[in-house]
């Protein structure tokens, strides 16, 4: 907490002075992030539109979705908010979108033997794809969140790079946002720490001041994910098979694949540890496990590939597949419509369906998605 609040909204008030009279869709998901980067744009005199994505029937659950997002909870808090801070909201219904462009992909990929990344594809999708969408309607020129990654624009377009705050950086997750996307994308708070929010939420006096991070899956807010796919009807992803090593020798028996994710050390099990699962097959129901320095990964396939900017030729390029891994020294070699990604040193595992983020410096290029393990 470095300056008093009333400093670094002076700051962040230059920054946005642009933007006055300017209407902006504020994406308010309920929590202290989002509240804080609605009350900013009103204070710098942007005509704000609050909105809260309803995403997920949480009557359905036999939890009240606290300690998720965008939850009944939430769309309440977010309403207190625009109130407070005095601008329109509007509730938007997206459970279809979000049935389509994320519950089922997220059933299928564990069915499958892939890892699914359900935030990215809501960001992609759903509140960078749908609520722009809504921003037409409404003739919003831009859409604001809460995301701790920082914009800025410069002659050639505009830039992307890592929140100042680096335990909050979400950058990771914006990989796969597209450069006509990204255009249309403000991240106020993203040059903030996470304290200094917290702090101009008190400053504000708003209701989400002191509320906890989520934590969970938004639509498996209990954070059982065996009980939701069981629900859901993965049937596929529970068929009993063999737990094997790469020589095919059988180790041991399992219950399903949707029980296991790539990368995964805890719970197999088997004597002769540590194992490390490092593939799943969806076809023959088989859970593939090596020993740490086996489970080392040095090239993967990414497919769908976005670029917010290109990489200059001879630029250094590194990459993370996983959310937690530093960002690594690689190289890409294009493979059709995919990408070949080859680190300078072996890494520890990711899974198909992951996101395959790319960066120069702290700048973020953009990304795909892991479709294979090479």
């Amino acid at each position: 907490m470095s300056e008093a609040p009333e400093a670094i909204v002076a700051t962040i008030l230059n920054d946005l002075a642009p933007l006055k009279g300017v209407r902006v869709i504020a994406a308010m998901s309920g929590g202290v992030d989002s509240s804080v980067m609605a009350v900013l744009l009103k204070e710098a005199g942007v005509d704000v539109v609050g909105v809260f994505l309803n995403v997920w029937d949480y009557s359905r659950d036999d939890v009240s979705g606290h300690g998720s997002c965008c939850s009944l909870e939430d769309s309440y808090d977010a309403r207190r908010v625009a109130d407070h801070i005095g601008i329109p909201f509007y509730a938007m219904d997206m459970r279809d979108e979000f049935r389509r462009d994320v519950i089922d992909p997220f059933i299928q990929d564990y069915e499958t033997g892939r890892t699914p990344n359900p935030c990215e594809r809501c960001n992609r999708f759903v509140k960078f794809g749908s609520l722009l969408d809504a921003a037409d309607q409404l003739e919003a020129r831009f859409v604001a969140t809460g995301h701790y990654v920082q914009r800025r624009d410069a002659a050639d377009g505009i830039h992307i790079f890592k929140g100042s705050d680096s335990r909050k950086d979400q950058s990771y997750f914006l990989a796969t946002t597209s450069r006509k996307q990204a255009e249309r994308i403000l991240f106020p708070v993203g040059g903030l720490e996470k304290d200094d929010t917290r702090m101009l939420a008190r400053y504000f006096k708003l209701a989400t001041a002191e509320k906890h991070e989520s934590q969970d899956i938004c639509f498996i807010p209990a954070g059982d994910r065996i009980a939701f796919l069981k629900r859901e009807g993965a049937t596929a992803g529970f068929m009993a098979g063999d737990i094997v090593n790469a020589q095919g020798t059988i180790l041991g028996r399992h219950q399903g694949i949707a029980h296991f994710t790539l990368g995964q050390r805890k719970g197999l099990g088997l004597p002769d540890g540590p194992w490390h699962v490092v593939a799943l097959d969806g076809t023959t129901a088989r859970v593939v496990v090596a020993h740490p320095e086996d489970a080392l990964i040095s090239e993967v396939e990414v497919g769908d590939v976005s670029w917010i900017r290109q990489p200059d030729i001879g630029e250094r390029i590194t990459a993370k597949v996983r959310y937690q891994m530093h960002p690594a020294a690689c190289s890409l070699q294009p493979e059709g419509d995919n990408l070949h990604l080859a680190f300078d040193k072996p890494q520890k595992p990711t899974a198909p369906g992951q996101v395959a983020a790319f960066y120069a410096g702290d700048e973020l290029l953009g990304g795909g998605i892991v479709s294979k393990i090479c």
